[in-house]
């Protein structure tokens, strides 16, 4: 999976969001600052290239629709950065988690559940 830039992520969770939008219905769903139109359309087109989004043609309006789920892109990302930060250990990436974010008993207990359940998993 190709490398996306914190606007082309932005551009990524409108999508995902929307399911699919034109141009304009991006910029609507941006926050302010809004970047000009003619930069989301060429982040579109880089996306695109990318093979993050398709379009639908309408005339001379484009149609961007995701190509990747949102829970995909997360889990590349996800792999990618255990893999380049935290020497590709699950544990050393839980163990950075827990020691940088406060996280709650709650929090731990629904880790410890899951932790369980996949322990009673069968093996591939």
């Amino acid at each position: 999976m190709k490398e996306i830039s914190a606007q082309e992520e932005r551009v990524m969770a409108v999508l995902w969001k929307l399911g699919q939008g034109l141009i304009r219905d991006i910029l609507n769903e941006m926050e302010e600052p809004k970047p000009p139109y003619t930069t989301i359309a060429s982040t579109a087109r880089l996306l695109e290239s990318k093979g993050y989004l398709t379009h639908k043609v309408y005339g001379n309006t484009h149609m961007y629709i995701p190509l990747i789920s949102k829970e995909e892109y997360s889990k590349g990302r996800i792999q990618h950065m255990v893999s380049n930060f935290f020497q590709g250990s699950v544990s050393n990436f839980l163990s950075f988690m827990v020691k940088e974010k406060e996280i709650s008993k709650d929090e731990i207990e629904d880790l410890q559940k899951f932790i369980d359940q996949a322990e009673q998993k069968p093996k591939k």
